[in-house]
């Protein structure tokens, strides 16, 4: 449902009612992954995709039969091998789509819609399965762990539910966690669906190149915040980066001791300089962050692991080091460069192999690093 929240929070602005369907598990290839939604209001006008295509004229007749009779209900999608032309994905895969009714006046969903709409951090934790009273139910958890809306009268289920909310909240997960009817978190009669949003990943790009300005293009394409540093006034210029969010002149290692990293965020070494390299991968090799590479020929990077080991990196420090940056694509300029480092990054968050899907014969989708595809069950409503 965040997925679409500008549209939505139009929507509530406008007074509409709508019904949404929110993809809230996954398994095996499918075009879209959870938190993929399609809402569907009263004049029959939709927004948002759950499949690309494949189930969207069935899910966007579930969103219609809910707005008419009130009732949120969960339904299986996957491919019909006696069919083909059944309702169902093509890929092969299986997803689950939440169909929720919800009104214009809706405090929860508003609430949730406006504050990601707004790029505050938020989750929206919804009942998935579990007591028909319950299925739909929604609560808004907010970063300090306060939360709004309740879960029909069960205060200690509605605090073990905001607490895992939050839990996903301060890693950007979205997916789903199972807790017990009683509130305990043994799993059990209750699954809940948390939709988090967070502000975008960084992206510290660090050498003001050639190749940096090609690279903040594919960081902004791929929906990092990028900064852009070099200690050299004369290259860190917004007439050669107009792209980027932010430009910093400052020595690189003393940049990134003051500013603030996370679990997503990416480091990009371009200067293949070793008086801005060593000190600023000494640190950034120390820093919990999701990905660090450098540019640089081989024999570069064997100096430059040499000079690291000098300073007191370990081998298991050393490990975390992308170097030469990039996947081997033959790549020649710039923006052939920068699609090479794209590549390893997102295989680097995904999980992915970097080898060619013809012939490999492996998973065309990784669920990797929080996204909880979650149990699969016939197509019946919920």
């Amino acid at each position: 449902m965040l997925d679409i929240a500008e549209e939505l929070n139009r929507w509530f602005e406008e007074g509409r009612d709508f019904a949404v369907a929110t993809v809230v598990a996954v398994s095996g290839s499918a075009p879209r992954g959870p938190g993929a939604a399609l809402a569907v209001d009263g004049d029959g006008t939709a927004i948002g995709s759950v499949s690309g295509g494949c189930v969207e004229g069935a899910v966007y007749d579930l969103c219609v039969q809910a707005l008419q009779d009130g009732r949120t209900v969960r339904e299986r999608f996957g491919y019909d091998d006696e069919d083909a032309f059944a309702v169902g994905l093509t890929c092969g895969g299986v997803i689950e789509v939440l169909v929720t009714p919800v009104r214009a006046d809706a405090p929860v969903f508003r609430a949730g819609v406006s504050a990601a709409h707004r790029g505050q951090p938020t989750a929206l934790a919804r009942v998935a399965r579990g007591p028909v009273e319950l299925l739909g139910r929604a609560l808004l958890v907010h970063p300090d762990g306060s939360y709004e809306g309740s879960l029909d009268g069960r205060p200690e289920l509605a605090r073990t539910a905001a607490a895992e909310a939050r839990a996903m909240l301060d890693t950007g997960r979205t997916g789903t966690v199972e807790i017990a009817e009683d509130g305990s978190r043994c799993p059990g009669g209750v699954t809940l669906f948390v939709e988090s949003r967070v502000p975008p990943p960084r992206m510290i790009v660090f050498g003001a190149v050639d190749f940096a300005t090609a690279l903040v293009r594919a960081g902004k394409f791929l929906g990092y915040h990028v900064t852009v540093c070099d200690a050299r006034p004369v290259f860190a210029t917004r007439a050669r980066f107009v792209e980027a969010d932010e430009l910093v002149v400052d020595w690189p290692h003393r940049y990134l001791r003051r500013t603030a990293t996370d679990g997503r965020t990416v480091l990009c070494v371009l200067t293949h300089d070793a008086k801005f390299d060593v000190p600023l991968l000494e640190t950034a090799l120390r820093l919990p962050v999701a990905f660090v590479g450098a540019m640089g020929s081989r024999r570069t990077h064997e100096d430059r692991n040499r000079r690291l080991r000098e300073v007191g990196l370990t081998n298991r420090e050393l490990a975390r080091l992308h170097s030469p940056i990039g996947l081997d694509l033959g790549a020649r300029t710039p923006e052939e460069t920068a699609l090479s480092i794209a590549a390893e990054i997102v295989a680097a968050r995904r999980g992915g192999t970097g080898v060619p899907l013809t012939g490999s014969g492996t998973p065309i989708h990784h669920d990797v690093g929080g996204r909880d595809t979650g149990e699969h069950h016939s197509r019946t409503a919920a």
